[in-house]
């Protein structure tokens, strides 16, 4: 029996299908497939809430649903007690840079930083609250005075304070905690700034709490390990990092130094999460394969990521392998397609079988349409099928009474081209092609060449 969809989660599910981006709320009434990789991915968890580390990379062609994956982990990391870091990786938003790029990812990742109870986002407030307001009821119940809790508090954070800037981390978790005992609501949001990476100069800092440094673009790995850390002390399971459209990083930096100080810390994240040398956090990228086969200007042109990524040679015709950190996501096999709009009908209909617009019948009809007119870009990149089907059931829906065969007679449904991130990226502008070529350097022994495309170009 099919579960009652409330009207906000119907409407949030059929805008974001018609407009091919992947809902945020009620992925569960539309998800199907995946069972092996879901699988993979709970054990990962299992792994960091048990103290361990984890990196995934999850790969696949534009619409074959790598954000809808990431959204799906999202929802049962929630279920697991986890608090959820998610964003986009964009030219501004990158895991290295020197201009507040790095800045501006760590900055986003804390305004969506998600929990149970907040799922949306803007969890950070909330998950200092809990440490804190935790702290303060068991000194109370010993009872303990202010002075008193202010004396625990280093012993408490003495763990955050072992690590790489953590006695800044935790002198600032300190202001709040100085704040919540003294009714200073303008301190404790000077803290949570300080925790967003807002303050853009150690002066203004300075002033609001009398620290005399921030968090910028080389310590954003450092203050995630932290947070991980802090959130574990604060009863959660642990903390999972989600980062999509990895390819910028690949095919949208036409600097390859760029590009390889991006590999850098992606190397450093790995062996970190490889060795154990992390507890308590977890990473999932998302990208296309073009970011991690490109020989040119993907990770496999890194040679310490291209062995470490490289896929076992057992794992051939048709067997499957999730030990390693790369999940590919396959194909939707026709069942599984079936069953998807067999879900997106009952989405429309809210649930109630006898509201359905369409039969079993228009599915399968539709299904042999598709079929027919993408060819095999219907099983390799559902997204249009899902457009479609909801256009169509839209159509049906706006014009009761419509014959549901005519309609599907005269649609005309096209494939929509992948972007051509490549093409695009490897452009140069006529200024850097111009430009004098660098001289030639030598590249590390396990490392990239440092020559970028273009570089020896002359007119």
């Amino acid at each position: 029996m099919p579960s009652v969809i409330k009207p906000r989660e119907r409407e949030a599910i059929l805008q974001s299908l018609r407009a091919g981006v992947v809902p945020r709320i009620g992925l569960q009434h539309i998800q199907v497939g995946r069972k092996d990789e879901i699988a993979a991915i709970l054990k990962d968890l299992e792994t960091v809430t048990q103290g361990g580390a984890c990196m995934r990379f999850i790969i696949g062609r534009y619409g074959a649903g790598k954000s809808f994956f990431l959204n799906l982990t999202r929802i049962v990391a929630l279920e697991k007690k986890f608090v959820v870091a998610q964003a986009d990786i964009t030219p501004d938003r990158r895991l290295h840079a020197t201009g507040s790029q790095a800045r501006s990812l760590y900055s986003e990742l804390m305004h969506n930083l998600a929990s149970r109870t907040k799922p949306d986002g803007g969890a950070l407030p909330g998950i200092v609250e809990k440490w804190v307001s935790g702290l303060d009821y068991d000194m109370r119940s010993k009872g303990a005075c202010d002075a008193d809790i202010l004396k625990a508090i280093p012993e408490k954070l003495a763990v955050l304070q072992d690590m790489v800037s953590g006695y800044d981390f935790a002198l600032v978790v300190r202001k709040y905690f100085e704040g919540f005992l003294t009714n200073n609501d303008a301190q404790m949001a000077s803290a949570i700034r300080w925790l967003r990476a807002e303050y853009s100069t150690k002066t203004e800092a300075r002033q609001d709490l009398g620290i005399r440094s921030i968090i910028d673009d080389q310590g954003i790995y450092d203050y995630l390990k932290l947070l991980a850390a802090f959130v574990r002390m604060a009863g959660y399971s642990g903390l999972l990092v989600n980062l999509d459209e990895m390819g910028v990083l690949s095919h949208r930096l036409n600097s390859s130094q760029a590009r390889y100080a991006n590999y850098e810390m992606i190397l450093r994240m790995l062996n970190d999460c490889l060795q154990g040398s992390v507890s308590g956090l977890g990473f999932i990228f998302a990208g296309t394969d073009a970011f991690l086969d490109d020989k040119r200007r993907g990770l496999a042109s890194y040679e310490a990521l291209a062995t470490r990524l490289a896929a076992s040679t057992f794992a051939a015709q048709g067997l499957k392998d999730y030990s390693g950190p790369v999940i590919r996501l396959t194909n939707l096999t026709p069942e599984d397609m079936y069953v998807l709009l067999h879900n997106i009908r009952n989405v429309f209909a809210c649930g109630d079988i006898s509201r359905h617009l369409v039969p079993d019948e228009a599915i399968v009809s539709f299904l042999n349409y598709c079929s027919k007119t993408l060819g095999s870009e219907f099983f390799r990149t559902p997204r249009d099928s899902v457009k479609g089907f909801v256009g169509f059931l839209s159509i049906l829906e706006q014009n009761p009474g419509t014959d549901w065969k005519a309609v599907l007679g005269q649609t005309k449904l096209e494939a929509t081209p992948p972007e051509d991130v490549e093409a695009s990226a490897t452009e140069e502008s006529p200024a850097a092609a111009l430009a004098p070529s660098p001289a030639p350097t030598t590249p590390a022994p396990d490392g990239p060449k440092t020559d970028d495309d273009l570089a020896t170009f002359k007119l």
